[in-house]
């Protein structure tokens, strides 16, 4: 294996001599619009397919806008539901590579609506998997949790020990890992697993009831509106920016390690920020930009059913096998955000 620091870059420029035809699902919205970015950057195909249900065009849109007419052609997009298996089959058909981003995330999205959350999460997935399996597709790598840990006490989390779930929607991602497992052990078919840790960053949707934290407290400071923190503020995750989650999946995508083959890997960068000390950070971002405001104090309230107190990962793992170094922590990673949410307070 190459050296960590130069794994990525590596493979990146493999792929600039060796193009391949990618298909990713989930491609209108946060994380799927910012790997189809990336990978038509690197003159890859790219197929995207998305039935708008929490991505929209504008996320495409934007990806599109820095490319080069050429890049920009190699791009098609799909518009359909992985819960529908011939709109599976005839995305894969012809794939080299699928990233399977496509669900309805959201652990407070899952307890209010169980099945469905199960009929995306789990019958959509088991769809990607037999129509790639079925299409010869070479690699398939997909979106797993954080969540699927539970309640186990344990930090930094380890990806052989989890706990028991707290919500539907980790069940549906554990049952993902284990579909997956099986497709290996019966079919031989290749997949890998990204089990991601609070993703933020450019083009993640800060409106509706079950927007992640981040953006809601970009859209909120900005407004000029509360925001709110659940619980006492001393709940801590491990942040991790997008573009940490593009390098994994690329590698996974691209590793040529069998060792790594049918893994399930922590994606996140191993340090862990409370709520409140991420108020700070966000605050600080913001009130540098905007200077003689006034800024009201935070409201807290009780915590969300099925939510963990504590979140770390281990990212050795995906170190070890994947040439995984995440590049951009939460300080550099919020600015960034930052940057890219006051650019486009419309959205907020």
């Amino acid at each position: 294996m190459e050296p960590v620091d130069n794994a990525y870059s590596v493979i990146r420029a493999k792929l600039l001599k060796e193009p391949r035809k990618w298909l990713i699902t989930g491609a209108a919205g946060f994380i799927g619009s910012n790997l189809m970015e990336q990978l038509l950057l690197l003159n890859q195909t790219v197929v995207g397919l998305d039935n708008f249900s929490t991505g929209c065009q504008a996320n495409i849109d934007e990806a599109l806008q820095g490319l080069s007419p050429e890049q920009a052609a190699r791009f098609r997009f799909v518009e359909g539901d992985i819960c529908d298996l011939p709109t599976c089959q005839a995305a894969c058909n012809g794939v080299n590579v699928v990233l399977q981003q496509a669900a309805l995330g959201s652990v407070p999205r899952s307890v209010a609506d169980p099945i469905l959350t199960n009929q995306n999460n789990i019958n959509g997935f088991l769809n990607m998997l037999v129509a790639a399996r079925d299409a010869g597709v070479d690699r398939f790598v997909y979106a797993s949790s954080s969540s699927t840990y539970g309640d186990s006490p344990n930090l930094p989390k380890v990806e052989e020990y989890i706990g028991n779930p707290l919500s539907p929607y980790a069940i549906t991602k554990y049952v993902n890992e284990l579909y997956a497992a099986v497709f290996l052990r019966l079919y031989g078919f290749s997949s890998i697993g990204l089990r991601y840790f609070n993703v933020f960053g450019r083009r993640q949707n800060p409106n509706g009831a079950y927007a992640a934290v981040i953006p809601k407290w970009f859209a909120s400071l900005l407004k000029g509106e509360t925001v709110f923190i659940n619980g006492d503020g001393q709940t801590s995750r491990d942040f991790c920016h997008i573009d940490n989650v593009v390098q994994a999946n690329i590698l996974s995508a691209c590793t040529p390690d069998p060792a790594a083959i049918g893994q399930v890997f922590n994606v996140a960068c191993g340090e862990r920020t409370t709520l409140n000390e991420l108020y700070s950070l966000i605050l600080k971002l913001i009130a540098a930009s905007n200077p003689g405001r006034v800024w009201a104090e935070p409201q807290y309230r009780d915590a969300l059913p099925g939510d963990v107190r504590h979140s770390l990962a281990d990212i050795g793992k995906a170190t070890r096998l994947l040439g995984y170094n995440p590049a951009c922590l939460i300080t550099e990673g919020l600015a960034q955000t930052s940057d890219w949410y006051q650019r486009n307070q419309n959205l907020a």
